[in-house]
């Protein structure tokens, strides 16, 4: 194996644990006021749901039926506060079940 692709994969995950570890230690010591709070909260399920809907709308093939019903499926259930594990796996378990079906 290539020794700075070794050394590249590292260096990415100690910086990706110092980023998740700065998280927790800066909180205690920062005051964010609650309407930043708020706003960044929505970034974060606006950014989420951009991202799903450029997923589930592929740009050279039709996805089919199959796709957007497991994705409704897991937008149900996160509505619902599901745990994230349950959302994703009945996710995929209703997509793959209606390719097997034949839905596509």
């Amino acid at each position: 194996m290539n020794t700075s692709l070794i050394i590249g994969a590292l260096a990415l995950a100690v910086g990706t644990y110092a980023i998740r570890l700065a998280g927790p230690l800066l909180r205690r010591r920062m005051n964010v006021p609650a309407h930043i709070t708020g706003l960044l909260e929505t970034g974060s399920v606006v950014l989420l749901a951009a991202l799903a809907v450029t997923e589930l709308i592929p740009a050279h093939h039709r996805a089919g039926f199959a796709l957007p019903a497991g994705a409704l499926v897991a937008i149900i259930l996160a509505w619902r506060k599901a745990p994230l594990i349950v959302v994703a796996l009945t996710a995929a378990a209703t997509t793959a079940l209606l390719r097997v079906l034949g839905v596509a």
